[in-house]
């Protein structure tokens, strides 16, 4: 398995993950799949701000995405980045996952950021795990801010400071 860069030849399977966790999950907390032109200018957009995209490919096969970006939008958050790691369904359990957030920790320092946050919807026990397995702690869990799939949704943030 490698982790490099993404480049647009690589969109369409990202879109595949990214839509697979829209429709069948509530990792991401958005109702309706996007389409090729979105991911196109999400992926411009963070190599114009310098923002790392991240992904994890076997042969051919592209298992995983991973990225970095303004956790807010706000001068004063500059310093502090948030990281979202998304897997093909069948390419979970390999320990992609903990590639992708290592390699992501990395290009952090390099960026010289100060923080990487995780914003994760409080059920999701194996990315908590994940992440304090590399340091991050646990800030709080804000109930209820977000709805899917009919359902109140929790948000967990944890913390690494670089």
């Amino acid at each position: 398995m490698q982790i490099r860069d993404a480049t647009p030849d690589d969109l369409p399977a990202i879109l595949a993950i990214h839509n697979d966790a829209i429709e069948n999950s509530v990792a991401i907390w958005t109702d309706e799949p996007v389409d090729l032109a979105e991911r196109a200018g999400w992926l411009e957009s963070h190599r114009r701000q310098g923002f790392a995209v991240l992904v994890a490919v076997e042969g051919d096969e592209l298992l995983g995405y991973a990225s970095l970006s303004a956790w807010h939008t706000k001068s004063g958050f500059r310093h502090t980045v948030e990281d979202s790691i998304y897997l093909h369904p069948d390419a979970t359990g390999r320990g992609l996952g903990r590639e992708l957030l290592g390699a992501l920790i990395e290009r952090a320092r390099a960026g010289d950021y100060h923080v990487v946050v995780a914003d994760i919807e409080a059920g999701n026990a194996a990315s908590i795990r994940l992440h304090a397995s590399f340091g991050f702690e646990h800030c709080g869990t804000v109930r209820e801010v977000g709805i899917k799939f009919g359902r109140w949704l929790d948000l967990t943030t944890m913390r690494l400071p670089l």
